[in-house]
């Protein structure tokens, strides 16, 4: 598709095994075995999102993950010239809108898509749906005609798991929040 895959996340995927996704994936789609990232970046702290950050990349990427100091940082590495796009399809909280705003208006940040807003829906007199170079999208990101269709195949799923004793897929743990 002539896109480079770069993968984050907060702990280490050192290994084949640990680069493969145990989760749910419908068959025939996905990246099962963690083969499509050429590299794989890991933490938690600042330091290691700016590790990252550096990287020249676009970022998808909790509260206010992307500020000033990363926008600057996108800014600064950017070596091709063709400036960064920001992504955002996760929460809204994950980028901080006013920073995005005043980037995307200095020129630090080349354009931005998002699915998800905070809050949301985004308020008409809201300054987002007025910066330059901005798609706002109404979450639906993850709606497709066959959404409904993998929901069901990950409930059946989850019924064999808790039938066998197994672990569930994408269940939600009330202390990180998610």
């Amino acid at each position: 598709m002539g896109m480079d895959v770069i993968a984050y996340t907060a702990s280490p995927r050192d290994t084949p095994e640990s680069k493969k996704d145990h989760g749910y994936i419908v068959p025939g789609t996905g990246d099962p075995d963690g083969a499509f990232p050429s590299a794989w970046y890991s933490g938690t702290s600042k330091e290691h999102v700016h590790e990252f950050l550096k990287q020249d990349i676009d970022l998808d990427a909790t509260k206010h993950f992307l500020s000033t100091e990363e926008f600057e940082l996108l800014h600064k590495s950017n070596t091709n010239g063709k400036g960064t796009y920001v992504t955002n399809i996760a929460r809204g909280q994950c980028i901080d809108q006013k920073a995005l705003i005043t980037a995307l208006e200095k020129g630090h940040i080349r354009g931005a898509a998002l699915d998800v807003t905070d809050p949301e829906p985004l308020p008409a007199d809201d300054p987002l749906w007025d910066a330059p170079n901005v798609l706002i999208t109404p979450h639906c990101s993850g709606s497709t005609d066959v959404y409904a269709d993998r929901g069901f195949q990950l409930l059946i799923e989850n019924i064999k798991r808790q039938k066998s004793g197994g672990k569930l897929i994408n269940e939600v743990n009330r202390k990180r929040g998610y």
